[in-house]
């Protein structure tokens, strides 16, 4: 009987480990697949950088009302974006 208590909590504390090791390996590749969305995010905020530096392509000389409401339009989305984080409009809690 001893023996067999014995085993079984071999068996449990290893268990544990091999919980504890499968938990340690699906935060690591959470964290590399975040950290993966979080490198994507940040090159996608550069190139906004750079798209509105470049005023978006439009020429003060000849923007109309299409590039204005590109322009709208694409602020929409953004701000679904940040609305999200923040908690703001249709997510405020």
């Amino acid at each position: 009987m001893v023996r067999h208590a014995r085993s079984t909590a071999q068996q449990t504390e290893s268990t544990m480990t091999d919980r504890e090791a499968r938990a340690a390996r699906n935060q690591q590749k959470s964290l590399e697949a975040f950290l993966q969305q979080k490198a994507r995010f940040d090159a996608m905020v550069a190139e906004l950088q750079q798209m509105s530096a470049d005023h978006f392509g439009a020429d003060p000389e000849d923007v109309l009302w299409g590039k204005a409401a590109t322009l709208e339009h694409w602020n929409s989305r953004l701000a679904s974006v940040t609305d999200c984080y923040f908690k703001r409009g249709e997510f405020a809690e």
